[in-house]
């Protein structure tokens, strides 16, 4: 996927009240951007990071500015994309593009369609294909306070929790269900759950991987200019 050029470079002042933050232009101006991402960002939204900000410009919002893209790492050189608006659409560009083995043979990639019980939307339904349906539930996941190991979610998701009771749904009758992990930043080796921000999280995911339900990992290549899947990394469940 390609990004929003140009990106202006800025340093984090404050990340506050979930969806704004400061950041501190080259100029020494201090804009406010709307931080599109709901989590606590631990690990990657750092005071005195390096930041990249997108500037829309459309009509009617609010603030001029979006946070993209952070930097942090042991050397706060690995470009974390923190705009969780963006990973669906990776991801669907990469199923569409067969660069995701594991979900190739669909003839149709359909987004934010509603199904299950809960009426919940699933981010990608892909049809078409020899076999059943899939529903595929997209997770940002940039959370690394391990060396090497990612981990979802970085706080409590009870949202999270009812989407794989759904997929759970799905595959007892007669779908695909496939949680897909986009790793938003290059210094992760494997993903695990993070049982000690939200255990119940970690259950409902092996309960769904007993059900039927599966799980893919993959690195995303995080650039000033693109966002691309890069390659598959193992999922660590016990």
């Amino acid at each position: 996927m390609l990004l929003p050029v140009p990106l202006y470079e800025g340093v984090l002042v404050r990340r506050y009240q979930r969806f704004l933050a400061d950041v501190r232009l080259p100029g020494g101006e201090v804009v406010t951007a709307h931080c599109p991402n709901s989590g606590t960002m631990r690990t990657c939204a750092v005071e005195g990071g390096r930041v990249l900000l997108s500037r829309p410009g459309r009509e009617g919002r609010k603030l001029a500015w979006t946070w993209e893209i952070a930097f942090a790492g042991d050397g706060g050189d690995v470009a974390v994309l923190v705009n969780t608006g963006r990973p669906n659409g990776i991801v669907r560009e990469a199923v569409e593009a067969g660069a995701v083995p594991e979900l190739r043979g669909y003839g149709r990639v359909r987004a934010e369609v509603a199904y299950g019980e809960e009426r919940s939307r699933v981010d990608l339904l892909l049809e078409g294909g020899a076999g059943p349906d899939c529903l595929v539930e997209v997770k940002s996941v940039t959370l690394r306070d391990r060396p090497g190991l990612a981990r979802f979610p970085d706080a409590v998701t009870t949202r999270g929790a009812r989407h794989l009771r759904e997929l759970a749904r799905g595959v007892a009758g007669g779908r695909r269900g496939v949680l897909f992990f986009l790793v938003s930043r290059g210094d992760a080796e494997a993903v695990a759950p993070a049982d000690d921000v939200d255990p119940a999280y970690g259950r409902a995911l092996r309960e769904a991987v007993a059900a039927g339900v599966e799980v893919l990992a993959f690195r995303a290549r995080v650039g000033p200019g693109e966002v691309r899947v890069e390659r598959r990394l193992p999922v660590v469940l016990s």
